[in-house]
């Protein structure tokens, strides 16, 4: 009794209990996985520039909205190639002693997941109009805009950046928007977010719950077999174009080419450009102003079935009246484009 009788010996025996108990269960864990764990051969550190637009990602409170973590869930494989793993993080470190935001794991996926936007979206144009504006580009966007890090000029310089933002979203319809460096720096970081590929040899792991195939898409959709085949092809759209491309099809002028009237997409003869251009990006109308767009079909994995789905939902949809593709057709030039044979 004496020893719970004299605060000094009950201090230090819960003071040397607590101490061990953190050495052992939090400490020389976390030390033993810090040795363990390594950084995949092909990862990459953070440039200058995207480092200090890490620290404005998180002074702007993003992480509470946009989570970087690519869960081993069906749902998530819209946001990366694989589920995330340990070595994913291994490069991020602590910011200083007292602050601990290595790693933006998140907790909310309120926005879509960021881990690999820089593979989805790696071009400049999109990232500085969307954080200007949201709404430019996605008319129902709940993220707050960031126009702090933009300035509005009367005209733009020699070393300014340009925004491309439509005259309805500025109140002087005769200036141009150019991007600070915070702005630079913050687009640095998101281009920075890629998953790397797994070593030769290293198993990936698996999606769980895989979900079943939408319903065929509207419309007129092909017959037989063929139609239990194709997903929904608006869905996908929507999913994986509109973004850039606009509900309405019509792009945004000075950045997104519109899909609305597209002598490519109405072209009845040469569907195989259209299947290029989906599965490995475009860069022919960058003389025209607009951006280059990424390889959507390859960096999202789509499947033969999905890139029918939207050429045809592309080929019917805002006035536009081409000729349906085949599912066997476009099985065919994705083969051609994966072993070199097509253009």
């Amino acid at each position: 009794m004496e020893f719970f009788n004299d605060h000094r010996k009950l201090f230090r025996a819960a003071f040397l209990f607590f101490l061990g108990l953190s050495i052992f269960v939090a400490i020389l864990p976390a030390l033993n996985n810090q040795k363990n764990n390594a950084p995949l051969p092909h990862a990459e550190r953070l440039s200058e520039d995207a480092r200090k637009g890490k620290l404005i990602f998180i002074e702007n409170g993003c992480v509470a909205c946009h989570t970087q973590q690519v869960r081993n869930v069906e749902m998530d494989k819209v946001w990366g190639s694989r589920p995330g793993v340990a070595a994913d993080y291994a490069l991020n470190h602590r910011t200083d002693l007292w602050r601990n935001t290595a790693t933006l794991m998140g907790t909310e996926r309120t926005g879509p997941d960021l881990t690999n936007i820089g593979v989805r979206q790696p071009g400049s144009g999109w990232h500085l109009t969307h954080l200007f504006n949201p709404r430019i580009l996605v008319k129902e966007s709940i993220m707050p805009a960031y126009p702090w890090l933009f300035m509005i000029r009367d005209k733009k310089e020699k070393t300014d950046v340009g925004v491309a933002v439509p005259p309805e979203f500025l109140e002087d319809t005769g200036s141009v928007v150019v991007a600070r460096p915070e702005a630079l720096q913050l687009l640095a970081y998101l281009q920075s977010l890629r998953q790397v590929a797994l070593p030769d040899g290293r198993p990936v792991p698996d999606f769980l719950y895989p979900r079943k195939n939408a319903a065929a898409n509207a419309g007129t959709p092909p017959t037989g077999a063929a139609a239990a085949a194709l997903p929904n092809g608006a869905e996908l759209y929507a999913t994986y174009c509109q973004s850039c491309h606009q509900p309405t099809g019509e792009g945004l002028k000075g950045a997104f080419p519109p899909l609305k009237g597209s002598t490519v997409v109405l072209d009845d003869n040469n569907p195989g450009m259209m299947v290029s251009i989906i599965m490995n990006g475009y860069t022919g109308r960058m003389s025209e102003g607009y951006g280059a767009m990424p390889a959507v079909g390859t960096n999202s994995e789509l499947t033969p079935e999905q890139v029918t789905a939207i050429m045809n939902h592309e080929k019917s949809s805002w006035g536009n009246n081409a000729k349906k593709v085949e599912l066997d057709v476009i099985k065919k030039f994705i083969e051609d484009l994966k072993t070199g044979g097509g253009k």
